[in-house]
């Protein structure tokens, strides 16, 4: 018999009932350092003082309107992320996926309405992640997504990520954008190289194309800069970003500039829930709080001494681990072939630190931004005691 509660997700047998920090308890009162950060959406922790105040005081106030009236919050927002960003005007959303869905729509409007309508396909990168939409997996193209929902939808183009020469021979006379992750966040934790960032703005203006950031995952101060495409010094003429934005609560939001966006009026989109008053008075709080300078270096200063510790741990388990990727608090733990990432991330949890399973056999460590020295130490504490734990339990299966 079916649950009551739909069975698409492979569950760990884990209840949290409260969280403080970095930290979640679970129904037995069990302790979890927590690298998983509700994959990348809890940046600042489980119950921000500053976060749960915003939350509590709009909720006393309005919960919803809709969006048939001026929402104030959402124009306060708004002129946040213009004031920190490339863009000139924010869509909001509930969600990641649906952020990405309006760049896609307000694309290929774009080009409609400059009597271009043949441009309506986007170039999208092998082993990107934009969600889980039809229009976002059709993107995908990954089989573990896509299977038993064919016919796709039509309009995307794939090639392999970090791959000019095949980005160029893509082009056609139909494509309107190129479309990437400036870090591959399910496909393995895969940066892209401040060259190839670069490369990819040139072509894009060179062959009249728009430039599509999804910023779902690296975005919000993840890499240590406010967002990730700012440490090549391009800018994108769209972004989708979400997760940390709303801090735990659903929030997304599409950024355009007023070109890329020309086509977007009164009528072409919309939502009901979208920019609601109680998630905007959340993301104001967290963009406030995450933008600042000092919080941004504090970041940075944390993700160094991470790394480096991380660093110590693969040298000393190297029939465990085989490489540490990423930027900033992004990080990934590649395990060697004989070592299958869900398992460790498993026994991570045992003994008490959640992380997150990716691409490419990889472990995401993707820790709140507000961690110190000695939530670092914990966690890589744990760390060398896994890997020295399956070190001697291979060992003793070969004797």
């Amino acid at each position: 018999m079916i649950p009551a509660v739909m069975p698409v997700y492979s569950r760990a047998d884990v209840q949290f009932e409260r969280g403080q920090g970095a930290y979640l308890f679970d129904s037995e009162g069990r302790r979890y350092l927590d690298f998983a950060s509700g994959i990348a959406v809890t940046s600042l922790g489980h119950c921000h003082p500053a976060l749960v105040a915003a939350l509590s005081e709009q909720a006393n106030k309005v919960w919803h309107t809709s969006n048939l009236f001026r929402v104030p919050g959402q124009e306060n927002l708004a002129k946040r992320l213009t004031d920190l960003t490339f863009a000139d005007t924010v869509f909001f959303t509930n969600s990641g996926v649906e952020a990405w869905e309006c760049g896609v729509k307000l694309i290929r409007k774009h080009f409609y309405s400059k009597g271009q309508p043949e441009k309506n396909r986007i170039i999208v990168i092998e082993g990107a992640f934009h969600g889980r939409t039809l229009g976002a997996i059709s993107a995908s193209k990954a089989e573990k997504m896509v299977k038993g929902f064919g016919p796709l939808l039509d309009g995307f183009d794939q090639v392999a990520f970090g791959n000019l020469n095949e980005l160029r021979a893509a082009i056609t006379p139909q494509t309107a954008a190129i479309n990437i992750e400036p870090i591959l966040g399910e496909g393995g934790i895969k940066p892209a190289t401040v060259e190839y960032m670069k490369s990819l703005r040139q072509i894009a203006d060179e062959f009249d194309l728009l430039l599509f950031f999804d910023e779902i995952q690296c975005g919000m101060g993840r890499t240590g800069k406010m967002f990730a495409h700012e440490w090549a010094g391009v800018a994108p003429d769209v972004m989708c970003v979400a997760k940390a934005i709303g801090g735990g609560f659903p929030l997304g939001a599409c950024l355009a500039t007023e070109d890329a966006a020309s086509g977007m009026v009164a009528g072409t989109h919309g939502s009901t829930y979208g920019g609601n008053p109680l998630a905007m008075a959340v993301g104001i709080a967290a963009v406030d709080i995450i933008s600042q300078p000092a919080f941004l270096e504090n970041v940075r200063t944390q993700a160094a001494a991470l790394h480096g510790e991380l660093e110590k741990v693969i040298a000393r388990h190297p029939s465990i681990f085989v490489e540490l990727r990423g930027v900033g608090m992004m990080l990934g733990l590649r395990c060697a072939d004989n070592i299958v990432n869900l398992d460790l991330v498993n026994a991570l949890r045992h003994h008490g630190l959640l992380s997150v399973g990716a691409a490419e056999n990889v472990i995401r460590l993707l820790p709140p931004l507000i961690i110190g020295s000695s939530e670092i130490a914990e966690a890589c504490a744990i760390i060398d005691k896994t890997a020295s734990e399956l070190t001697a339990a291979s060992a003793a299966t070969q004797v």
